[in-house]
Parts: C-alpha cells; sequence; structure tokens
C-alpha cells in the first residue's frame, strides 16, 4: 500500500470499465472510499490502494459499466403476482383461457384481477367490454388493468360492485365509455393512468375493495420491483408518478433493507393541483433530499395513448376522417400551466405520445422560457413515441429532455400489425421513436423501460435501440433510427443522470462521484447485438458496496 493515500474500503481490479466519462474513458480497475471513487487507473497500480480491511472484487476481465439509471419506472405500480397475468396473450380465447384457469385455482377469490392486457386480443380493433369478460367471470367482480395501464376493463358485477351507471360515468379513478346507443357503460375506463393513479383516484379504489388498490398489495409490488431492479444493474430508479401518499411506501422500503437502489420519486400533478397542493411539494422535496430517496419532479399528462386511439395527432388516425385525439388541457391552458410551475423552480416530466401532444409541451416551455427567462429547467417529454421532424431540433434549442423507452418501438410491440403501427398510419411511421434524429440534433436522451409496461431488464431496451428487431431476431422496423451500443448506454447512464440533475453524482465512473458500477457478464460493446440479451449482472454496486452479485 502507497503511504500517499490511505487504503480504498473496496477495490475492483482486472476489469474492463467503461467510464461514460470522455476525460478518462477506460481503465482496469478503480478505488473506492467512503461511499466514493476515489482512484480509476491501471491494474499494475490497484495494489497500493489494498490493504487488510480492503474488500478486493476480482472482475476477471469482464465489462463495467456505471449503474443504471432508469429515468422512468414505475417500481411503486410493478407487476402483480396475485393477478392473472395476460402477457402475451393475443386473442380473446386465450384471455378467456387464462383467466379461467386462474379461477379454477382460486375458487373462493372475492375479486378476479388481471394485469397486462394487450389492446390487440380483442377481435376487430375494438375495445373490451364487460360482455366479454362476463362468461368467465360470472357474478364474481372482475378488474382488468391493459399493458399500459391507461385502461381498465370490468365485467358487469365489477361495474355494479363500483356503482358505475349510466349517469355515473364521470369517477375518481377514470372515465366509463358508454354504448351510443344505449348510453350504458360497456365496462371499458379510460385515463386510468391519469386518474386511477392519482392520490384520489387509488384512495376511491381502496375505499371501493379492490384489493389492488390495498397498501399491502402495493408495498408487495414496490418490493419486488426493487429487486429486480438492483438484480439488473439498475442503481438509481425514477419513480416518475406518486402521491404524499405514496412516499410512505419508499419509507418502509428503506426501513426494511429493500430500498437498494437510490429512488427519484416524481410528484403527480393531475389537473385540479392546487397552490397548496404545490407548498405540500415543495415541503416533501425538502424533507426526502439524500443520495437514497430524492422527492422533487412534478409529473403531468397532455395526451395519452395511440394503442386506443387517445393520444394527441396533428392529423386523424388511420382510418377516421376526423378523430385526432384531444389533449388533457387547451393549449393556452396548458402554457400558463407550465410557465407557472417553471416560475415556482419546479422541474416538469410531461407524458406527451403524439406528434400534437409533444408540440403542445414544446411551445408551452418555449413560452416559460419567453416569460420567465431560460433557465436550466430540464423539463422533460417522456415517451416521444410520434415526433414530427419539424419539432426534433426544439428539443435542443429549448433545453428539453427526450426521455425514451427504446423497447417500446419493437416490432412486436408497436410495428405492423399492432395496433400503434395501423393507428398511426405508414405515413407517418418515419416519426416513430426517432432516437437517432434526436441525437444528431443535439438532444439529450434519457432511457428508460417504463415497468411494467416492458421489461424492466436494461440489456432488452438496449438491444431494441440499437437494432430495432423483434427479441429473438427477425426484420427491423425503422432500422434508420438506430443507434451504436455506446450511445445507448449513455443514454441509461450519463444521459438520464443529467435528466434528473445527478450528472455531479452519477452516470459515469469519474474521481469523486458515487460508487455506482455493475459488471457485467459479456461485454455488450463488443458483442455482437443479438447476444446482447440474457446479458446478466453478475455484481452491482451501490455506494461502494455489494448490493447484488448473481452468484
Amino acid at each position: 500500500m502507497s503511504p500517499h493515500h490511505p487504503a480504498a474500503d473496496l477495490v475492483l481490479r482486472n476489469a474492463r470499465i467503461h467510464t461514460v466519462d470522455p476525460a478518462l474513458p477506460e481503465a482496469e480497475a478503480l478505488a473506492v472510499r467512503d461511499g466514493r471513487i476515489s482512484w480509476l487507473g491501471p491494474d499494475a497500480e490497484a495494489a497500493e490502494w489494498i490493504s487488510g480491511r480492503t474488500e478486493v472484487l476480482d472482475a476477471r476481465g469482464k465489462l463495467v459499466l456505471p449503474g443504471f439509471i432508469d429515468a422512468h419506472n414505475h417500481v411503486r405500480l410493478g407487476s402483480d403476482d396475485a393477478c392473472v397475468q395476460l402477457a402475451g396473450a393475443r386473442t380473446l380465447d386465450e384471455v378467456h383461457h387464462r383467466i379461467r384457469s386462474w379461477r379454477d385455482a382460486h375458487p373462493d377469490a372475492e375479486w378476479i384481477e388481471a394485469e397486462a392486457l394487450d389492446y390487440s386480443a380483442l377481435p376487430g380493433g375494438r375495445m373490451p367490454r364487460a360482455a366479454d369478460l362476463d362468461p368467465v367471470t360470472g357474478d364474481t367482480p372482475a378488474f382488468v388493468l391493459s399493458y399500459d395501464v391507461h385502461t381498465a376493463w370490468l365485467n358487469t358485477a365489477a361495474l355494479h360492485r363500483l356503482g358505475i351507471t349510466k349517469d355515473r360515468t364521470d369517477l375518481p379513478y377514470g372515465r366509463a365509455e358508454t354504448d351510443p346507443e344505449t348510453g350504458e357503460p360497456t365496462g371499458f375506463l379510460k385515463d386510468f393512468a391519469v386518474r386511477g393513479l392519482s392520490r384520489d383516484g387509488h384512495r376511491a379504489l381502496r375505499d371501493l375493495g379492490v384489493p389492488w388498490a390495498s397498501p399491502d398489495r402495493q408495498y408487495r409490488r414496490l418490493a419486488r420491483s426493487l429487486d429486480d431492479a438492483i438484480r439488473f444493474g439498475i442503481t438509481t430508479v425514477v419513480e416518475p408518478q406518486n402521491s404524499l401518499d405514496d412516499l410512505a411506501l419508499f419509507e418502509r422500503a428503506r426501513a426494511e433493507g429493500r430500498l437498494r437502489s437510490r429512488i427519484v420519486a416524481a410528484l403527480f400533478h393531475p389537473r385540479g393541483t392546487t397552490g397548496a397542493d404545490l407548498v405540500d411539494f415543495a415541503a416533501a422535496a425538502e424533507k426526502f433530499d439524500d443520495d437514497r430517496l430524492n422527492v422533487g419532479p412534478l409529473k403531468l399528462y397532455i395526451d395519452d395513448v395511440v394503442e386506443p386511439r387517445t393520444a394527441a395527432l396533428l392529423e386523424p388516425y388511420a382510418g377516421c376522417r376526423h378523430h385526432r385525439g384531444e389533449t388533457f388541457y387547451p393549449p393556452e391552458e396548458f402554457g400558463e400551466l407550465l410557465t407557472e410551475l417553471d416560475s415556482l423552480g419546479f422541474q416538469c416530466f410531461v407524458h406527451a405520445t403524439g406528434d400534437r401532444g409533444i408540440r403542445t409541451v414544446l411551445d408551452a416551455v418555449e413560452r416559460a422560457r419567453a416569460a420567465n427567462g431560460p433557465r436550466d429547467a430540464r423539463h422533460q417529454v417522456v415517451h416521444v413515441e410520434c415526433l414530427d421532424p419539424a419539432d426534433t431540433p426544439r428539443f435542443a434549442e429549448l433545453g428539453v429532455v427526450a426521455c425514451m423507452q427504446p423497447r417500446h418501438a419493437a416490432p412486436e410491440i408497436a410495428g405492423p400489425g399492432q395496433d400503434w403501427a395501423e393507428n398511426v398510419g405508414a405515413d407517418r411511421w418515419h416519426k416513430a421513436w426517432p432516437l437517432r434524429s434526436l441525437q444528431e440534433a443535439g438532444a439529450v436522451l434519457a432511457f428508460s423501460s417504463d415497468w411494467n409496461v416492458a421489461e424492466m431488464d436494461p440489456m432488452i431496451g438496449i438491444y431494441t435501440a440499437v437494432t430495432r428487431r423483434p427479441l429473438g431476431g427477425g426484420e427491423p422496423w425503422g432500422p434508420q433510427e438506430t443507434i451504436d451500443v455506446e450511445t445507448a448506454v449513455h443514454g441509461y447512464t450519463m444521459g438520464s443522470a443529467y435528466a434528473n440533475f445527478l450528472e455531479h453524482e452519477r452516470g459515469s465512473l469519474t474521481v469523486g462521484k458515487l460508487a455506482d458500477f455493475v459488471v457485467l457478464s459479456r461485454d455488450i460493446l463488443g458483442a455482437a447485438p443479438e447476444d446482447i440479451p440474457g446479458t446478466v449482472a453478475e455484481t452491482v454496486v451501490v455506494g461502494g458496496k455489494v448490493a447484488h452479485s448473481a452468484a
């Protein structure tokens, strides 16, 4: 050990370290003291940092990356093992089979709950109805969430249990669709993400006895998702939509040792949020402000999603003469709102999928900058699924971050034959998830999974960003918008760090930064793209301590 510096708490040796720091792009070893990186350099010098109390990790020549930062990951919403799992069910018959099998195994269940419904399972491109559920659910109320959790599907028994009638369709947890001829509710709920996941909506579902909304089920989902996050090498999770009620769940996870990844929690700002609420939000941001649990950004919606045709498009949906979706706020009102929030110093994450929705957000940011003066706000457009090329350069010009989920662009999720591509129409496919166009225009790309809408594993997101192919191979969709592996890694590390004002603490392996890193089972920088999925986080270190080991 060298007399010139104190011994390290941990030394990583025999590694191929890709630092994501252009000042020192690669290293073979690093040392950690007090949770931070104290040295990076050649393996030959690592011994100088080792004493009898130093923990030494041998990377065995493996690739080491900064810990992944998932910029939009609903760990609190998560996946629920008490639900019927409908992922991959592509026909109504298969949906029925899975529900029937679950019901046979749980004959005494008071509710039938299911998740991950794919809209394309319904015939003819229509939305689901209670009559589609009733044959396999009978008199037991059933509550089914779509894969994107933006809509819910109820059977007749659930409509009765929840008191939804033709005269009561505007609900705290959604808007009940009605039959155009009879006026009766069909069993399909829109705006669930905006209402059902809000503080009032969640409380209403809990008070109505929907088991999915109970605090214990919420915590089970959170704890399970947090275990998955650290297993995938995600050392920072940005949980994008929480109410003040939800923060206690993170406190519990921290107290019980389940919060092994760091958390940034954004607070949901639904329509009707008051000035008093903003004061409470600011107080929460002040209370929760350390490197493990940080609260602060605000989550808003400007439009919904393409699959049920509720995203806001500049031109009508394919096959429609007039329908082009709606924005949740008139553009003038949204511009005023964002200008006010910007003036108060809030960072805003705005859900926008359609080209008109995205343009409305960019217009609002432009208005805020004109009114308040330019500031380093780092407002985010979240999803950026269908972007008009005229708006591509505006991200860099306005300092707006593109928070995107590469996996959503996979052909088997959104491509030809899927609801997304068919609803948008082939003449607009060039607008779909334009990763390369945004990068070349100088936009900051922050990557994420949007779990549980898509797989949490960053390897799957990176593979899709690089290939635009289905998992398992096949024809690419939109190959002109692929990016290289290093750019994709940057999106999952430094891009997401910058997007959340964390670039001085996380996102790269740099002396002085937090010692968050992952040792991968495969060199994804040199591997064939098809070999990236299946790469495992063999060792995950958070703050200089091993938080997960695949062994």
